[in-house]
């Protein structure tokens, strides 16, 4: 933490999370309960982040907030309810004899500055990462060391998983107080090294139906909804789990396909249908079955891809299926909206990479087309081009983030990383 002048000023960044057991509908609307646990993973901050900077000085007259560069009203509730348990997490770790290392007041009013360095609310989870991040930093500055779940789900329900890196699980939680629906790791970030994420940006746009509305009227006219939570989840997220200890891609992969397509049923039960998918996202669907399939076909993985994406000994899983299991090259998920996010080992990424280029040619931006990770760009046999069957459509994906597994929030040091200035207003943009 640094101090400038009279300023008590913290800089944090924090992850976006992309849940591949989904979360969708609340219990308890005020509190943010789900109807059901969620299983997520971390995506790495070089690539995907939030920043945020909060500040507290006794010269400050009110709360302000500022959201990629403009203000923003600091009276929304769920902000509201996120700084209103800070300040009582802080009170209370007073009262209980903490002193605060610092001779601050809890009185004093607080300026927070973030940014995204990615599309906000594109289905991108901007939000988790968003609020996550604003948990994180507001702790800092008010010398709160608690979990801060509790803090995080209170401004977006997802943002609790994203205060943790690697593979992160929301407990529903089965209080009326939501003291016990939490997030916890279910693996760190260094437990699958070779798993990697693509994100393929089909729309930058705002979409069309929030996910807080959207989920609401899911709750109150899906009946598909309601079952999925009560009788498929739970056996889903242990599923998950094991999935995930034991690095199985094969059923890691069939898993998340299945519970994505699952999520975007249930929104399509709701009444009036909501539909986040659009003929581009389809289009990566067909795609991605497509790329398994020519796989599963040749048997030895044509393209070169190495027997390693076998499946440990004993590590099968009741929700495969027979012919497709041992060939698993990719798997994708979607979010609240149209991007995609697809899962995959690292010895694939260049391959799919170069089949998303074949059947999206990028119109203009060819060099800046593949963004994050470097991938070799490679060929594509004839028989991969012929299995992925329909016609090419240029520009339908904007561009690619490719990314892995990463860490959760962290503190930057630097205070040129802060965002806010000496006077606690925004810096001017370089």
């Amino acid at each position: 933490m640094a101090s400038e002048k009279r300023l008590e000023v913290v800089t944090c960044t924090a992850p976006v999370n992309i849940a591949v057991i989904k979360y969708w509908g609340k219990r308890d609307e005020e509190l943010i309960l789900p109807i059901n646990s969620s299983l997520s993973v971390t995506l790495h901050q070089d690539q995907l982040k939030t920043t945020t900077t909060a500040a507290i000085s006794r010269d400050f007259t009110e709360d302000r907030i500022w959201l990629n560069g403009r203000e923003e009203d600091v009276g929304q509730p769920r902000l509201q309810a996120c700084l209103r348990e800070i300040r009582r997490l802080a009170r209370k770790r007073r009262s209980d004899g903490h002193e605060d290392p610092l001779p601050l007041s809890l009185s004093y009013k607080v300026h927070v500055a973030s940014v995204n360095n990615f599309p906000t609310a594109a289905g991108l989870a901007s939000s988790a990462a968003g609020y996550a991040c604003l948990a994180y930093a507001l702790a800092r500055v008010y010398g709160v060391e608690s979990d801060l779940s509790e803090v995080a789900r209170r401004g977006s329900g997802s943002a609790c998983r994203s205060l943790y890196g690697g593979f992160v699980e929301w407990q529903m939680g089965e209080r009326a107080d939501g003291k016990d629906s939490i997030a916890r790791q279910v693996a760190p970030e260094s437990h699958w090294p070779e798993l990697r994420v693509l994100i393929l940006v089909v729309s930058t746009e705002k979409k069309p139906t929030g996910s807080t509305a959207g989920m609401q009227t899911s709750v109150e006219t899906s009946a598909l909804l309601r079952f999925r939570a009560e009788a498929l989840v739970p056996a889903r997220m242990a599923e998950m789990t094991h999935c995930v200890r034991e690095r199985d891609f094969q059923a890691f992969g069939q898993l998340t396909m299945k519970d994505s397509n699952q999520f975007h049923a249930t929104c399509m039960d709701t009444f009036p249908p909501i539909s986040y998918l659009n003929d581009t996202s389809r289009r990566i669907i067909q795609l991605a079955h497509c790329f398994n399939a020519h796989h599963g076909q040749t048997k030895a993985g044509a393209g070169g891809a190495p027997r390693a994406a076998s499946p440990p000994p004993g590590a099968a899983s009741p929700s495969r299926s027979p012919g497709l299991t041992s060939w698993l090259q990719v798997a994708y998920t979607f979010d609240a909206g149209a991007n995609a996010v697809i899962f995959t080992l690292d010895h694939t990424v260049a391959e799919f990479v170069a089949a998303v280029r074949h059947s999206f040619p990028p119109e203009l931006n060819g060099d800046k087309f593949l963004k994050g990770l470097p991938v070799e760009p490679v060929p594509l046999s004839d028989e991969l081009k012929a299995a992925l069957g329909t016609d090419p459509t240029p520009g339908g994906i904007k561009y690619i983030i490719a990314t892995q597994v990463g860490p959760g929030p962290q503190v930057l040091d630097d205070p040129g990383a802060h965002l806010l200035g000496p006077d606690g207003l925004p810096k001017a943009a370089a």
